[in-house]
């Protein structure tokens, strides 16, 4: 390792670092908006409420990231009416379909911490709630939701770790994430331990920027649930 290769291409990992946070961040945040109603649909104790999510669910965590990304870049556009309908211009854009597989990816799993968490909620809380007089709907909108946010954020703070991680199968569609600006200084250096050792830096210092805000997320939330007693 040298300081002249690390000055000369550590701006391009950067920029590759910018991108590898945008498809993180729409993934993470697209995928907990879309898991909500879908994990509370997997809590439920009708059969055919749960029957939709968990066919999605066992799809998307059955099959690998990277075929599911294949088959939205690749796979679409064998289709006619896809390549001549309106959504073309967007699922021609490796960058849509990367964040558009990862959120859809996520989603199944987040769903599942979710549906776990929420299974989790102390019936006795629910039961006080219920006896409060508050609906089903406002029970879970002001007493299990929340405390289901604070059993599963460990969980899911473990997803967005992963979700990172994964997001280095983006370079396999041209895009240059941290992984694929690697593989260019590489293809032009002949440097793979030297560049592929700096993109592993930059994976390990953003995990540990995430692992650090999500354990000050969980104890701020850890407080405020004991001042709120």
């Amino acid at each position: 390792m040298t300081w002249e290769f690390t000055l000369k291409w550590m701006p391009k990992l950067l920029q590759g670092a910018t991108l590898t946070l945008e498809l993180v961040a729409i993934a993470v945040v697209a995928g907990l908006i879309l898991a909500i109603p879908m994990g509370i649909a997997r809590a439920s104790r009708n059969n055919y409420v749960r029957a939709l999510p968990y066919a999605y669910i066992f799809f998307f965590r059955g099959t690998p990231l990277l075929v599911q990304l294949f088959l939205v870049y690749y796979g679409l556009a064998q289709f006619d009416v896809v390549t001549q309908g309106p959504l073309w211009p967007y699922l021609r854009d490796p960058f849509f379909c990367a964040a558009l597989t990862m959120t859809l990816h996520t989603t199944a799993y987040i769903a599942e911490i979710l549906r776990g968490a929420i299974q989790a909620v102390p019936v006795g809380e629910v039961e006080a709630a219920r006896a409060l007089g508050m609906s089903r709907a406002k029970a879970m909108t002001y007493i299990i939701l929340p405390r289901a946010a604070r059993i599963g954020l460990p969980a899911y703070s473990n997803e967005v770790i992963l979700m990172l991680k994964a997001s280095a199968l983006a370079s396999t569609v041209t895009l240059l994430d941290i992984t694929g600006m690697a593989r260019t200084i590489n293809a032009r250096t002949y440097m793979p331990e030297q560049s592929f050792f700096l993109a592993g830096l930059i994976y390990l210092t953003i995990s540990f920027v995430l692992v650090q805000a999500f354990k000050l997320l969980e104890r701020k939330l850890r407080v405020n649930a004991l001042q709120g007693r």
